[in-house]
């Protein structure tokens, strides 16, 4: 799957978001429970009560865009907090969207000198 750019400003909205909701509903909750603005071109994620769905909204300087993630097994690994949002990389957001572990992702050890 092809990931976010680099320098792309990725939010995770924390707690249980409905997902029957679209993306004006979704817009809404961005403004209103993140009190961002929505079409600013940062990605906004939100995860169902279940944790095998995602919702990606975001604004690429033409028109509103909204992705729905949905996990066959396991479940997306998501912040413990209710409310507020936590900023991701755009590495961090790849590895969320894949249904991997990106809270403790470490480098390989590389040696130093030969």
């Amino acid at each position: 799957m092809i990931g976010p750019p680099p320098g792309t400003r990725v939010y995770l909205a924390c707690g249980v978001t409905d997902m029957r909701a679209g993306m004006d509903r979704l817009s809404t909750l961005v403004q209103q429970s993140l009190g961002t603005n929505p079409f600013d071109g940062a990605v906004y994620l939100f995860r169902g009560r279940r944790g095998r769905s995602l919702k990606a909204l975001w604004h690429d300087g033409v028109a509103l865009s909204l992705l729905v993630r949905r996990l066959e097994h396991g479940h997306f690994p998501w912040p413990m907090t209710s409310t507020g949002s936590v900023t991701l990389s755009p590495a961090q957001a790849s590895l969320l969207l894949e249904g991997l572990e990106w809270r403790s992702v470490q480098r390989e050890w590389r040696p130093t000198a030969a």
